[in-house]
Order: structure tokens, then C-alpha cells, then sequence
């Protein structure tokens, strides 16, 4: 099988920046995209029609998902890293509180989101292998599978081999964010670590999708490199996806940076309104994936994209491990923020008369067969 390549992003800048308001328009009537459409839904152009974007992208999430949102929450289960990444908190040069979660102490945090209403979870980790490895989270997929409808890891990328395990001990789902596709700047922000090989990195989602994951995540950090090429990119990434592993669910998430440890200012920050142009863009390129907006973002800005886009919301979340049995613990990733309980981002999200979901019975269905 072929792996996706990236190109340069100097590449884009011409299909970029040349789109007019006619050819955004243009692309808003097709319901088959191609690349260069995106492109164009990505322009400065298409910039200043985001009410028109907002409409098709409304559209579209309404007939393809209805006017249900799902809802997860992230477990942290441990804060040590072998890499250095100078805009992470948890980067090795960083002098933090380590600490990990033992099976016991993570199950605990596991049942916490369980009682508090969640089937849907995300187990986050450092990478650091000696520390959290397969073992560790096949152990704890175990011991919590039959409490949650989906399990999905973000943690260090692994082997095929590696994801089989995992998958057969009940993790659904892998997370990795190239966090950068622009080669040049990845090579600035990744010091050290396992984490510096962009192309193992690059290569994960399709090992994951290989091992018969149900869902694969992808995603850019916003801020460390031009926007509109890492969404065009994030667009070539999802398309190649979508074409060598079609029975795989694809999602995109939309990180953008957050104040952390080592206070690291990113060199190009994305506003709200880059972060929803991208959002209605890929929504527009491809009806059926699944939108992450996370906690990064503001109570103000998570309400008024309701309905609009995303289809899954966090709610609740602490990225320091233990901190859902000790909420006054330290050692945060970064600093969420939103800070609402599960009950009352549901309760926005029905006020916007759409269906929060914390249960994902088809998920529940397959796995009793």
C-alpha cells in the first residue's frame, strides 16, 4: 500500500490566496468536492462569507447526523514524556510533578466518568512507553470495556501489531495529530524524543485503521504553522484516509494552542474565526466526518457552534492525571476553557434544541456480538 505524502506547503499558496467571492459561491452549490474546492473554502475570500459557509456547513451536519451531538471526556493517566516538544506542557525539558496512574487508581477515574453519565472515552497519556505501554492500556481496557461504549487511546503511535492487541483487549479507537504538516516546522518544535520521526508519526493513523480500528483521529495543532495549508493537508490526509481504509470512521479535531507549562507563544496564532472557517471547510469538503470541539475552547464559542458543525463535544475535563478523584491536583497539559460539568454543556446543547449523546447504542450493539 502506498502512504500519504505531504506536499510543500509552498505549494498552496497560489491555490490558497487566488480564489474570488465568485468561486466561493461556485463550490458552495457542488455536493461533490474536490481538493481544490477546499482550498477555495479556505481562502481569504471565502473568509469574509462565513455566514453563506455557516448555512451549507449547518445544512449538511443536520442531513448527515441529524441534530444529535455526542459527548466524552478525556482521561489522563499519565503526565511523563520522553519527547521534547517546546509548545507541550508536558515536554521532557519542563520541570512538572510527574505522575501516573496506576490501573487501580486510572479505573477509578474511568468509573468517575461512568457514574457521572459518559460511555465515551478518551485515555490520554505522555508518550513514554516504559511508562505507559500496551500492556498497561490493554489491562485497562479490560477491566472497563463493558462500562463504555467506546474506548479510544491518544497516547504514543504504536505498531500494528501493537493496535491488534489493543483492539482485540477493546480499544476502539486511535487519536494522533500530526500536530504539524509543514516538515520544516515540525522539525523546529520536536527536539527530541521518538516523537521527532514525522513520518512514523505521519504513517500512524493508517497502521491504526490497518488493525481494524473503528475510528482513527487526526488533526493540527492551530498556531504552529499557516493555518489554511494544515487544513488543506488535514483535507488531503482525511480524502487518503477515506480511500485505502473505508470501513474505518474518520474524525478531525481542531486543537488550538492553549496557555502551558514553558509558556511557548506560538509563532502564527488562529483566532475563533480562523478555527470556524476550517470547521465549516472540511464540514463542506466531506459530509460524514466526525468534528471534535474539545474544551480548549470557550463556553461563548462552544454554545454558538451548535448545530453548526461539530458533532461531538467534551465536557468536564481536567488533563491532569487523577484529577476527576482530586480535582485540586496539579500537573495540567494545558489549561482548558470550559470548564462546565457534563450536565451543563447538555444542558446548552438542548437549549439549541439538539440531543447530546452519551450513549452510543449501536457501539453497545456490536460489541455483544
Amino acid at each position: 500500500m502506498s502512504l500519504f505524502a505531504v506536499p510543500d506547503f509552498s505549494e498552496f499558496q497560489s491555490l490558497l490566496h487566488s480564489p474570488t467571492t465568485t468561486d466561493v459561491e461556485a463550490v458552495l452549490q457542488k455536493d461533490k468536492l474536490h481538493i481544490n474546492d477546499l482550498a477555495t473554502l479556505l481562502s481569504p475570500a471565502a473568509g469574509e462569507m462565513l455566514p453563506a459557509l455557516a448555512l451549507r456547513s449547518a445544512a449538511i451536519t443536520s442531513q448527515r447526523f441529524g441534530h444529535v451531538i455526542q459527548m466524552y471526556a478525556p482521561v489522563y493517566v499519565s503526565s511523563f514524556c520522553n519527547n521534547n516538544c517546546v509548545y507541550c506542557g508536558f515536554s521532557a525539558e519542563n520541570k512538572i510533578a510527574r505522575r501516573m496512574l496506576s490501573l487501580d487508581e486510572a479505573e477509578v477515574e474511568m468509573n468517575i466518568l461512568a457514574d457521572r453519565g459518559f460511555s465515551h472515552v478518551l485515555l490520554v497519556s505522555g508518550e513514554a512507553p516504559g511508562k505507559v505501554g500496551v500492556a498497561y492500556l490493554a489491562e485497562l481496557a479490560r477491566r472497563t470495556r463493558d462500562r463504555f461504549a467506546a474506548l479510544t487511546i491518544e497516547v504514543q503511535p504504536l505498531s500494528s501489531a501493537d493496535y491488534c492487541t489493543l483492539f482485540e483487549a477493546g480499544i476502539t479507537g486511535v487519536a494522533v495529530y500530526q500536530e504539524t504538516y509543514d516538515r520544516a516546522v515540525y522539525e523546529q518544535v520536536h527536539l527530541a524524543g521518538k516523537k521527532a520521526d514525522y513520518d512514523y508519526r505521519l504513517e500512524t493513523p493508517a497502521r491504526a485503521a490497518e488493525a481494524g480500528m473503528r475510528e482513527v483521529g487526526i488533526g493540527a495543532l492551530m498556531g504552529l504553522s499557516d493555518w489554511r495549508s494544515e487544513g488543506l493537508v488535514l483535507g488531503m490526509h482525511l480524502a487518503w484516509l477515506r480511500k485505502h481504509f473505508w470501513r474505518t470512521n474518520v474524525s478531525v479535531s481542531f486543537p488550538r494552542m492553549r496557555p502551558a507549562e514553558g509558556a511557548y507563544e506560538p509563532p502564527l496564532p488562529a483566532g475563533e474565526k480562523e478555527l470556524t472557517q476550517l470547521l465549516f471547510a472540511l464540514r463542506i469538503f466531506d459530509w460524514d466526518v466526525g468534528l471534535v470541539l474539545s474544551t480548549r475552547e470557550e463556553e461563548r464559542y462552544r454554545n454558538g457552534m451548535i448545530g453548526l458543525g461539530p458533532t461531538r463535544y467534551s465536557a468536564g475535563s481536567c488533563t491532569a492525571p487523577g484529577g476527576y478523584a482530586n480535582p485540586e491536583i496539579e500537573g495540567e497539559q494545558f489549561s482548558v476553557g470550559d470548564h462546565r460539568d457534563l450536565q451543563e454543556v447538555c444542558a446548552s446543547i438542548r437549549l439549541k434544541n439538539h440531543d447530546p449523546v452519551c450513549k452510543d447504542w449501536d457501539a453497545t450493539f456490536q460489541k455483544g456480538f
